[in-house]
C-alpha cells in the first residue's frame, strides 16, 4: 500500500492504468487528450510519479520496449489505493486563471495592451467552447466524458459572459478597454 495518501496527479495515472498497461509517454497523451483542458499534468510529473508508485507496489514495469519505453501495469494494491483515493470527497476547487491576475492589476498596463490581451483571451475562449460542443457531438455514448464536457461548455460559456461584462466594468463597450 501507499504510504501517504495519493495525490491527484497519481491517482489519475492510475486512474488510465486501469484501462491497461501503458508507458510513461502513453500516460502524458493519454493525460493531454482525456484530462489535459481542466487538470494540469506535466512530462516530469509523470515521470516523477510512475518512479515513486512503482517505489511504493502501485505498479510494475515490464520489459523495456520500442525506444527504451516501458509499460507500466496496474498491481493489486495499486487498485486498492485507486479505489480508496476515488471514494474520498475531491475538496474545494481554486480558481487559478492568469487572466484574472493580469485584470486585478490592470491600471500599471497601457488601456489598449489590456484590451488586446482581453480581445485574444476571448478568442481563444470561444474557439475552446466550439471545440468542446464538437467533443461533445462525438461522445455521444460515453456519460462520464459527456459530463465532463458539460462543465467545459458551462464554463467556457460562463467565461465569455464574463469578458462582455469586464469591458462594461472597467468602462468600455465589449472586451475593448
Amino acid at each position: 500500500m501507499a504510504e501517504r495518501p495519493l495525490n491527484a496527479t497519481a491517482a489519475s495515472l492510475l486512474g488510465f492504468l486501469h484501462e491497461g498497461s501503458k508507458t510513461g509517454w502513453d500516460l502524458v497523451v493519454t493525460a493531454q487528450e482525456r484530462i489535459g483542458k481542466f487538470w494540469s499534468i506535466t512530462t516530469s510529473q509523470v515521470y516523477r510519479e510512475l518512479a515513486t508508485m512503482e517505489r511504493a507496489g502501485l505498479i510494475e514495469a515490464g520489459e523495456r520496449g520500442a525506444r527504451e519505453r516501458k509499460p507500466y501495469t496496474l498491481t493489486e494494491d495499486g487498485r486498492q489505493a485507486f479505489a480508496e483515493w476515488i471514494e474520498r470527497d475531491p475538496g474545494p476547487e481554486n480558481i487559478r486563471y492568469p487572466m484574472l491576475l493580469t485584470v486585478a492589476f490592470g491600471a500599471h498596463l497601457a488601456p489598449e495592451r489590456l484590451a488586446a490581451m482581453l480581445d485574444s483571451h476571448r478568442a481563444a475562449h470561444e474557439r475552446q467552447l466550439a471545440e468542446y460542443e464538437r467533443d461533445a457531438a462525438a461522445h455521444g455514448s460515453n456519460r462520464f466524458a459527456l459530463a465532463t464536457l458539460d462543465f467545459g461548455i458551462v464554463y467556457e460559456r460562463a467565461v465569455l459572459e464574463w469578458f462582455d461584462r469586464v469591458g462594461n466594468r472597467l468602462g468600455q463597450g465589449q472586451t475593448g478597454l
